[in-house]
């Protein structure tokens, strides 16, 4: 393909363009002798003359395209390399649409930059204020970006430009329900992330708005959630959380109500008297970039996504611990075979991955059992009762993180329909328990799930055991326990001559804890540094494990899995609690061991995605880009990996779970 060596056989994407129309350019091209190999030329769709193709100039030809048949603008109202004023200097604008009345006034103006270039925004919105043109465009061919200049400081995000026949206030104004925010999701249309638009908005008015960034998006985001659920559940309403017709003042009023109905819905995320912070100006547009995305989807990884940006920037990554990408957690979701009998926890919940995961994996199994069917709304549907039942009977976490504990109290309401076990509680320092639990603002918040959690010890007197079915966690690595009276607790609190240490690595702790949270025959999948497993020092703690519990399996991880906020090595530990019945204790027994060799990441944290024959980013079922791992096969999309590799082990070794 020409193009191909236009764009550098590089990554490039034209995934804005249409495969017709990329065709089209591709016949059009002449080849030419140049010093330094070929010079590659077409037809200016605009200035009807040969011109040489670069990558940028292979992105402006494809969007006049798009102008010309999608928008129908006529070309005498498009002009190329349009000379904006900037004093004494001037500079040229890529392309330019002028106004219907005022034939020599900018009406849009589009900054091309070449593929998966990403600057020139900023010089876009300098050239709308210098000619006061109130539509700006910016692409790369991969993603696009559509703005309204409310004034020189503010540019709110629009869902698209008007065509030819429409007014700007017909984009702005326009009505939706949930099914034309499926039709017109800026996550799918426009190749975006949910972070990615809040690192957008922090960069427009949220670093320098004076407020707490993830108290605010989190409002707004809770909000929206709100918003989208109850037009899940009514098909036909209208969404509220929309910058359309109103004045700002307006706008903040109408969603400050949808946050506070949001609340009463949804308790114990925020206080009863918490309000936006945001000024007008700053929510209008805060809300003109969030409106147009689909929060909900068949799992919720939009927001998980967003939420674990956010928790990292303000306060997990400081103790180490980062959240599981969630094809890890599916992994070991899909290896554990949780069932709806099973009651099942995460000690170290984070945003609370493992348990909304085992959620919808359990789920599916009752759909499937059911002879319902998944839509790509699964998480915002209305679900028979014993399904939300699940939710709020089976299904515990606890964090130490406040921050987080919110956000996984949210995930966990909406499945549950207002009920939730998410429990803030110090997991290691179990006997402080009843003084935490004491505190009024504390039992307002998370007394329900705490007694449904106390009903599951072995010991009505002790918090030390439990009889859990199912545990998976991936605790903090950094940082020691140095409190001797919580180290005086743990068998694992003694070196391996049997003598007390002064202080104790945190997952240590976490390993016996865990293994205490599961009753006999029990299942745990934990993620743990790289060294457990192979330090000459540590065998007392393997020794330990090995007691206890049958292992089951180690998934050794990629380098890259936790990156970009660390590259520590890792690996998941997967083992069964002995019991007579369940898991009877043997000396001799096969253990399955594998490694990761897909990265899935690329060295700066990006996760990277499986290619299409046409080189664009495949999409399953509910248009969920997929993740180019080895841990699994995603439904049907890919090929079988290390879990349906050990789920043949299991049932060959006659595990129980399967």
């Amino acid at each position: 393909m020409i193009l191909n060596e236009i764009l550098h056989n590089s990554n490039y994407k034209l995934t804005q363009f249409q495969q017709e129309h990329i065709e089209r350019l591709e016949a059009s091209i002449t080849v030419k002798a140049a010093k330094s190999g070929k010079a590659f030329y077409a037809q200016c769709l605009i200035r009807h003359k040969e011109i040489k193709l670069t990558p940028e100039e292979v992105v402006r030809q494809l969007f006049i395209m798009q102008l010309l048949e999608k928008y129908k603008y006529p070309e005498n109202r498009i002009e190329l390399e349009y000379a904006v004023a900037f004093g004494r200097e001037k500079k040229r604008a890529d392309i330019v649409i002028f106004d219907r009345e005022r034939v020599t006034v900018p009406y849009i103006i589009v900054e091309i930059k070449k593929p998966r270039h990403k600057e020139g925004k900023e010089q876009l919105k300098s050239y709308c204020n210098a000619t006061g043109a109130p539509i700006g465009v910016w692409t790369n061919g991969e993603s696009i970006s559509y703005y309204n200049r409310k004034d020189p400081n503010y540019f709110e995000d629009i869902t698209d430009i008007p065509n030819a026949h429409q007014s700007l206030s017909e984009i702005i104004n326009e009505r939706y329900t949930i099914d034309d925010l499926i039709a017109h999701d800026k996550l799918v249309t426009e190749k975006k992330s949910l972070k990615d638009l809040i690192l957008d908005m922090e960069d427009e008015v949220l670093a320098n708005a004076g407020v707490d960034v993830f108290e605010e998006v989190f409002k707004l985001i809770f909000t929206k959630l709100y918003d989208e659920w109850l037009s899940g559940r009514n098909r036909s309403r209208f969404l509220e959380f929309r910058n359309a017709g109103l004045t700002e003042g307006e706008l903040k009023n109408r969603i400050q109500a949808l946050f506070n109905d949001a609340k009463n819905q949804w308790e114990g995320v925020f206080s009863e008297d918490s309000r936006i912070m945001l000024t007008p100006s700053h929510l209008s547009i805060c809300v003109a970039s969030l409106q147009n995305v689909k929060l909900f989807n068949s799992n919720l990884d939009v927001v998980d996504e967003a939420f674990e940006y956010l928790i990292n920037k303000s306060s997990k990554g400081e103790k180490g611990q980062y959240f599981t990408p969630r094809y890890v957690i599916d992994m070991c979701v899909k290896m554990l075979n949780p069932k709806e009998s099973e009651y099942v926890i995460d000690t170290a919940a984070g945003s609370s991955g493992f348990t909304v995961h085992t959620i919808f994996y359990v789920w599916k199994q009752m759909v499937k059992e059911r002879g319902m069917n998944i839509s790509h709304l699964f998480t915002i549907d209305q679900k028979p009762y014993e399904f939300e039942k699940y939710v709020q009977d089976k299904v515990f976490a606890i964090d130490f993180d406040e921050k987080a504990v919110r956000v996984s109290r949210t995930l966990n309401l909406i499945a549950g329909d207002g009920q939730t076990n998410v429990m803030h509680l110090n997991t290691l320092d179990y006997e402080r328990w009843d003084e935490t639990t004491r505190q009024d603002e504390w039992n307002d918040t998370y007394n329900e799930g705490f007694k449904k959690l106390k009903k599951l010890r072995r010991s009505k007197d002790s918090y030390k055991e439990f009889n859990f079915d199912v545990l998976m966690a991936n605790p903090p690595f950094a940082g020691d326990i140095k409190e001797t009276r919580i180290i005086a607790k743990y068998e694992l609190g003694k070196n391996s001559n049997g003598k007390w240490q002064n202080k104790v690595g945190r997952d240590v702790l976490f390993i016996e804890r865990n293994i205490n949270f599961l009753k006999p025959g029990g299942r745990m999948a934990i993620v743990l540094p790289q060294g457990r497993f192979n330090n000459i020092s540590d065998k007392y703690i393997r020794d330990f494990i090995a007691e206890h519990c049958r292992i089951l399996a180690v998934v050794g991880l990629h380098e890259n899995t936790f990156k970009p906020h660390t590259g520590t090595k890792t690996s998941v530990l997967f083992v069964q609690k002995w019991d007579d019945v369940l898991c009877p204790k043997v000396e001799d027994y096969n253990i399955f061991f594998a490694t990761m060799r897909k990265p899935a990441k690329d060295n700066s944290g990006d996760k990277i995605y499986v290619l299409d024959e046409n080189g664009q980013k495949k999409q399953d079922g509910h248009n969920h880009f997929i993740v180019d791992h080895d841990l699994y096969n995603h439904e049907g999309m890919t090929e079988d990996g290390i879990a349906e590799a050990f789920i043949e082990f299991a049932k060959k070794e006659g595990l129980s779970f399967f």
